[in-house]
């Protein structure tokens, strides 16, 4: 396999030598350049062949948010793992970050210990996103690649049952991915929310305050046990997973302090094992772009109560690690590409609902009644 090329983009001196003799201790990992701040970084880069940019965001001159604003300008194509602090302002930044492409972000090492418990931190932390954006996904071969569905066993069974709660998992890419979800569902969305993200706590707070100024949903951080109701939002916290169940016909969810579950917490498995529980066939699980397989066993019972069960397509994810573990165990009702997700999240949900219109019919129809120009 040829080395992953590997560019850096901090503002101080010592952190770029750091990491550089910590990827380089890595044999299929090479560090071909480094930059001070973005300005310096995209001059630089123009004279390399890189596969990944490690950036800091905040930086004197131009910050990480400016360098990623004229990337995207330029179409660049080039993966970006954000290396931020463990602050509220830099949650706030590197979700900024991630909105504006960024892959995913590693936290700068806050009051770990030692120097060597801090390489260690940053070693763990950061190899292991970078060997999982190079991954190879296994190939599907059984399926035609122009065929989207594929449907459980399950789905062949039964007619789907009217949702009654939508709940959706997610990791690397994921903050994006929800964004362009929360930004396309309707004010009058029917039912309640729920999400999982890998995130640490200070993190998780920053993404739910984003996510809720680009939706017209509410959307909030779940925090305490907290009554659920239609068109609202619930994101797990950081370092508590979340679940939920029907109390006298309300919704509750409720953060969980439990053991990590995958090695997360919060963790997909612990909200999709309560929602199979407490609402069967009633849910609709999304499961979007991450990596490893978190998710996967909850959607194994929801898929044995009935329920549906959407995955992001392979094209479109950051890594294909989640919903493709939940596909190729033969879960999924059906994959789609983020760009469609939101409209068909929309649809399942407004079956059994003749007087809620999806996005798509009120476009539509807003077309219709257009007076030809």
């Amino acid at each position: 396999m040829n080395r992953i090329r590997v560019f850096l983009v901090d503002d101080t001196a010592a952190v770029r030598h750091i990491l550089t003799q910590i990827l380089e201790e890595d044999p299929d990992i090479v560090v071909v350049g480094t930059a001070s701040d973005g300005q310096q970084g995209l001059e630089r880069l123009q004279r390399v062949e890189a596969d990944l940019l490690i950036l800091d965001v905040e930086m004197p001159g131009m910050g990480g948010l400016d360098m990623l604003k004229a990337l995207k300008a330029q179409q660049s194509t080039l993966p970006v793992l954000v290396f931020s602090s463990i602050t509220e302002r830099g949650a706030m930044v590197t979700i900024e970050a991630l909105s504006l492409g960024a892959n995913d972000y590693v936290p700068k090492p806050a009051m770990v210990g030692t120097a060597a418990e801090a390489r260690d931190y940053i070693r763990n932390s950061l190899l292991g996103k970078i060997k999982s954006l190079f991954k190879r996904e296994p190939m599907v071969t059984e399926k035609p690649a122009n065929i989207t569905l594929t449907p459980s066993a399950s789905s062949y069974r039964r007619i789907p049952s009217r949702v009654d709660l939508v709940v959706i998992g997610s990791s690397m890419g994921g903050p994006k991915a929800l964004g362009e979800i929360m930004a396309a569902l309707p004010d009058d969305f029917p039912v309640p929310v729920l999400m999982v993200q890998h995130m640490p706590a200070v993190f998780t707070k920053a993404l739910a305050e984003r996510l809720n100024q680009n939706s017209a949903l509410s959307i909030r951080e779940c925090h305490q046990p907290t009554v659920i109701e239609a068109g609202q939002v619930l994101l797990a916290a950081g370092d508590y997973h979340m679940s939920v169940a029907r109390e006298d016909g309300k919704i509750i969810a409720t953060p969980l302090r439990s053991e990590p579950v995958n090695f997360c917490r919060p963790a997909v498995d612990v909200l999709f094992d309560a929602a199979a529980l407490h609402f069967g066939a009633n849910t609709l699980a999304v499961i979007l772009t991450g990596m490893g397989q978190d998710g996967l066993e909850g959607c194994r019972k929801l898929a044995d109560v009935g329920a549906q069960i959407l995955v992001q397509d392979r094209a479109s994810s950051t890594i294909w690690g989640m919903p493709g573990a939940v596909s190729r165990a033969g879960l999924a009702t059906a994959e789609y590409p983020l760009m469609r997700m939101a409209d068909e999240i929309t649809r399942r949900v407004n079956r059994g609902r003749p007087t809620f219109r999806s996005r798509l019919d009120r476009l539509n129809s807003d077309n219709k009644h257009e007076v030809p120009g």
